[in-house]
C-alpha cells in the first residue's frame, strides 16, 4: 500500500516537471526576440553615405539597448538617427538606422554589432560595403591656375562690447559723483536768507513779522518773542556774540560798556528803547502781561528805528579785516572742495577695492592681478586661437599663435633622403613653445629596414622619444624627467606621449630656470610625426594650453 502511494506520488511530481517545461517552453516561444540588420547598398562612392540599419523584434516589456560610438570601424558613423517604433499587439517593432562612409577607396568589411535585449546579448550580421573612386576625365574637366593667396580680415571679436560696458559704468559713476558730489546745487529759501547780511536779514525778518497773523489772533507772547529774537540775532552777530543768551540786563550792561568804551557810537536813548522793548517782552512773555496792541506796533516800529542806529554806530571795518574776511571765505571754499576731492576720491577707491574684491573672489586674487598687470601665458590662453593642418600627411592642431614654418637644409648630393617640414611658434628659449615636425621616409628606405628587421617591422617610438630627450639635452637642457604614456587623439589615432620637467637655459643669463615638456610620436607607414610643447613650471595658464592643445590634435586617416 504504502509502495503504491509512493509511485502515485512520484507520477504526480514527473507530470508537474512536464507541465511546467512545457509552459517555459510556450512562454519562450512567444516572447522570443530576432534581430536583423541591412544596408541600404553595397557600393557606393568615396564620401557617400549608406544607411546601416538594426531591426528588432521583440516584447514591449524588454529593455533595448543599441551600439553607439564609432564601433563600425573602418567604417566611420557621420549620423545616428532616432529610433522608428511600431508596436502590433503586445510586441515591438524597433528599427534603428545609422549614417556611415569611407573616404578612401576598397573594400570594408562592416562588423558585427552588438545589441542588448533585456539581459541577452544578440550580434548581427557582418556586412561588406565596396567604396568606388571618383573617376576624372580630365580631358573633359577644366585645369585653372592655383589661386593666389586671399588675406582674411581677423574677426573683431566681443572686446568691444566689454569696451562698451565700462565705459558706460564710468559714465555712470562720473554722473552720480557730480550730481550728488560736485553739482551746484540751487539754493533753498532757507539757505538763500542765511547767505544775507545781518542787516539785510533782519529788515527781511521785520517784512516776515508784518505778514504774520500774531496781532491779528492777539498772540502777544509770539509776536514779542520774534521781535525780540530779530533785535538779539543783530547785535549778537554785530555788536556782541552772547546777545542771544544773556539776559535783559547782562544785554544792556553790556551796550553801556561799549558805549562808554567808545566800541560803539549808539546814544543814551537808543539803548533805553532797547531796554524798555526787551523788559516789555519779558512780562508779556513771563509775567504774562497784555500791551495793547497798538503799543506792539509802536514797539515794532522802534525796533527796525534801533536796527538802523546800530548799523549806523558801528565802525567801518578797516582794510585788514576785509582782508581777513576775504581769505575766510576763501578758506571756506578751499575747505569745502578739498571736502569734495577727498570724498571723490574715497567713493572711487572703495568702488575700484570692492570690484577687486569681487572679481577675486569668483575668479581668484591671481587671475585678476596677472589680467590687470598683464601675463604672457594668460594673453595667449585667453587669445584668439588658430587651427590648421601642418605637414603631409597633416597634423591638425589648434594653438594660441599661427605656427611657421622653419626652412631645414636638405643635401642634395644624397638620394633616398627622409623628406621633413618643421612648423613652430617661439624656441626652447622662450617663455612657451609649440613644435610640430613630419618626417616622411622613402618606401624603398623603410623597406630594407624591414627586410634588416624582420622580427620589427614598426617604428620603435620609445627609441625615438629618447633620442628626442638627447636632442633636448644637446641644447642645453639639463635634469630632464621623463614619463611615458600611450596617447590617443580625439578622432582614434594612437601615439606615445612623453613629459616631465627640466631646467632650460635663461636668455641673457647662465642660471637655469625650471620648465616642462610634452610631445607627442605618431608613427603609420613610412611616417613620423611629433608634436613637440615646452612650457613654463607652476603656470597654471601654461598648463591649460598644453591640455588644449593636445586635445585639439587630428591626424590624416592615412595615418591611423
Amino acid at each position: 500500500m504504502k509502495k503504491k502511494q509512493l509511485n502515485i506520488k512520484m507520477r504526480t511530481e514527473q507530470n508537474k516537471t512536464i507541465v511546467l517545461s512545457l509552459f517555459f517552453a510556450l512562454f519562450s516561444l512567444f516572447s522570443f526576440s530576432q534581430v536583423k540588420s541591412s544596408i541600404d547598398s553595397t557600393s557606393i562612392k568615396i564620401g557617400a553615405q549608406v544607411t546601416y540599419k538594426i531591426e528588432v523584434d521583440t516584447d514591449t516589456t524588454s529593455l533595448v539597448i543599441f551600439p553607439e560610438g564609432q564601433t563600425f570601424s573602418p567604417m566611420e558613423m557621420i549620423e545616428s538617427y532616432t529610433i522608428d517604433t511600431t508596436k502590433q499587439n503586445n510586441r515591438y517593432n524597433l528599427i534603428k538606422k545609422y549614417g556611415l562612409t569611407q573616404f578612401d577607396s576598397g573594400k570594408y568589411t562592416i562588423p558585427r554589432q552588438k545589441v542588448l535585449i533585456g539581459t541577452k546579448t544578440f550580434f548581427t550580421d557582418s556586412l561588406n560595403v565596396e567604396i568606388r573612386e571618383v573617376v576624372v576625365d580630365t580631358t573633359k574637366q577644366g585645369l585653372y591656375d592655383i589661386k593666389p593667396i586671399i588675406e582674411v580680415e581677423k574677426s573683431v571679436g566681443n572686446w568691444w562690447k566689454y569696451l562698451l560696458l565700462t565705459i558706460f559704468i564710468i559714465a555712470l559713476i562720473a554722473f552720480l559723483l557730480w550730481w550728488f558730489i560736485w553739482r551746484v546745487k540751487p539754493l533753498t529759501k532757507e539757505e538763500e536768507i542765511a547767505l544775507l547780511p545781518p542787516y539785510d536779514r533782519a529788515k527781511l525778518a521785520l517784512k516776515q513779522l508784518d505778514e504774520s497773523n500774531y496781532l491779528q489772533n492777539e498772540n502777544l507772547k509770539g509776536y514779542y518773542s520774534d521781535l525780540t529774537f530779530i533785535i538779539r540775532k543783530y547785535l549778537d552777530e554785530k555788536v556782541y556774540d552772547r546777545a542771544l543768551e544773556s539776559t535783559t540786563d547782562e544785554l544792556i550792561t553790556r551796550l553801556n560798556l561799549l558805549k562808554e568804551g567808545n566800541q560803539i557810537e549808539l546814544s543814551k536813548d537808543d539803548i533805553n528803547n532797547i531796554e524798555t522793548i526787551l523788559k516789555r517782552a519779558d512780562l508779556v512773555k513771563f509775567a504774562k502781561g497784555t500791551p495793547d496792541i497798538a503799543l506792539a506796533e509802536i514797539d515794532r516800529k522802534t525796533i527796525d528805528l534801533e536796527i538802523d542806529h546800530v548799523k549806523e554806530a558801528l565802525p567801518e571795518p578797516t582794510e585788514e579785516e576785509k582782508l581777513l574776511d576775504k581769505q575766510y571765505k576763501e578758506d571756506q571754499e578751499r575747505r569745502k572742495k578739498t571736502k569734495k576731492i577727498v570724498l571723490t576720491v574715497g567713493i572711487v577707491a572703495f568702488l575700484l577695492l570692492g570690484t577687486l574684491v569681487g572679481f577675486g573672489y569668483k575668479y581668484g586674487f591671481g587671475y585678476v592681478k596677472d589680467t590687470i598687470l598683464g601675463h604672457e601665458s594668460k594673453e595667449l590662453l585667453e587669445g584668439e586661437w588658430v587651427t590648421s593642418e601642418y605637414g603631409f600627411p597633416p597634423i591638425t592642431i589648434s594653438t594660441p599663435k599661427v605656427l611657421k614654418r622653419i626652412e631645414i637644409p636638405v643635401a642634395q648630393d644624397q638620394e633616398n633622403q627622409p623628406k621633413s617640414s618643421s612648423f613652430s611658434y617661439g624656441t626652447m628659449l622662450d617663455v612657451f613653445n609649440v613644435t610640430v615636425n613630419t618626417i616622411q621616409f622613402p618606401k624603398q628606405m623603410r623597406n630594407a629596414e624591414t627586410q634588416e628587421q624582420a622580427n620589427t617591422p614598426e617604428v620603435d617610438l620609445v627609441a625615438l622619444s629618447e633620442k628626442a630627450l638627447q636632442g633636448m639635452e644637446a641644447k642645453g637642457a639639463k635634469n630632464i624627467i621623463a614619463l611615458k604614456d600611450k596617447f590617443k587623439t580625439p578622432n582614434g589615432a594612437e601615439g606615445l606621449k612623453s613629459h616631465g620637467t627640466m631646467n632650460i637655459p635663461t636668455v641673457g643669463s647662465d642660471k637655469l630656470r625650471e620648465a616642462k615638456f610634452s610631445f607627442v610620436l605618431f608613427t603609420a607607414e613610412n611616417v613620423l610625426q611629433q608634436v613637440v610643447i615646452i612650457y613654463p613650471d607652476n603656470d597654471t595658464y601654461a598648463n591649460d594650453m598644453v591640455e588644449r592643445i593636445l586635445n585639439s590634435i587630428e591626424l590624416n586617416p592615412k595615418t591611423k
